[in-house]
């Protein structure tokens, strides 16, 4: 993987790791998160007239990744119902990777060093200790288990459904614009059921930051998408979930959270990955 491809992709999950922050602090995540979806969509729709239409083979794989973003975004919040978000969160992003890296090598055939894979399991082992932060007493929680684990297969489905697509596509810009402008639909339906009197309140509070990280979220995505193009999916997809990483940082230095030796642990073995898979030599 070239230098500046890794760095975009670093980048783009600092963007990720700086919405997500928000949500946390938020009490209605499901609020914000629908809000922060509506401001990327919004954004990815100004920006469609300045690309050209995507070729019509990757119009099937546009139609299943808001699909599949759709089913994500309703695993997540049932996972959030079951479980804590220290707890679910690294499970649902340190289990995509070795998803989506045996698909890649099994079934689109995209060849992956030895080196490469290892890496990859140091990478999401490290991500998924940090469920364990409060014990393993977390992995008892069947049901927020359950849901974690379902919306990891739900982040490496869309992950290498968008990977396919955008090289089909021809043009990864006018694809990433597309896919979210579309999961805005999902999202008024969403609206007309949740969304009440009491709400309307909050949504006047909430908008302007929403939208803000709408905006970073559809940038973080963007670069992802990008980079699927030109370098392996599921190297990409390692990379990105170091996004939790600078989420737990961001948890240290600014929501002043405390850390503690399994999360020490996690993050220098996760910083481990990340140099082997720089130092790995290109196939």
């Amino acid at each position: 993987m070239e230098l500046s491809v890794f760095l975009f992709v670093l980048f783009a999950a600092l963007l990720h790791a700086s919405w997500n922050a928000f949500v946390k602090k938020n009490d209605d995540r499901v609020l914000f998160m629908a809000l922060l979806i509506a401001g990327s969509s919004v954004g990815a729709l100004v920006t469609i007239p300045f690309f050209p239409f995507p070729a019509v083979e990757s119009w099937p794989y546009i139609g299943l990744s808001v699909l599949l973003h759709v089913g994500y975004s309703i695993f997540l919040i049932l996972a959030y119902k079951f479980g804590d978000l220290s707890h679910v969160y690294p499970l649902a992003r340190g289990s995509a990777p070795l998803m989506i890296a045996l698909v890649s090598v099994t079934v689109i055939g995209e060849p992956l060093s030895h080196q490469s894979l290892l890496v990859i399991v140091i990478m999401a082992t490290g991500i998924m200790s940090l469920s364990l932060t409060r014990g393993a007493q977390n992995l008892r929680n069947p049901q927020a288990v359950f849901f974690a684990l379902g919306t990891g297969v739900f982040i490496a489905s869309y992950t290498i459904t968008d990977g396919l697509g955008a090289r089909l596509a021809g043009s990864a810009h006018s694809y990433t614009a597309w896919i979210f402008a579309l999961e805005g639909l999902p999202l008024m339906i969403f609206f007309a059921f949740y969304v009440r009197a009491p709400a309307l309140k909050k949504i006047q509070r909430l908008w302007k930051s929403a939208f803000i990280m709408g905006l970073l979220s559809l940038a973080a995505y963007w670069a992802v998408i990008w980079a699927m193009t030109v370098a392996p999916i599921a190297l990409v997809a390692a990379i990105r979930e170091t996004s939790i990483i600078f989420a737990l940082l961001f948890g240290v230095f600014f929501l002043k959270e405390k850390l503690n030796p399994v999360q020490l642990v996690a993050t220098f073995t996760t910083l481990i990955g990340i140099i082997l898979l720089k130092m790995n030599r290109p196939l």
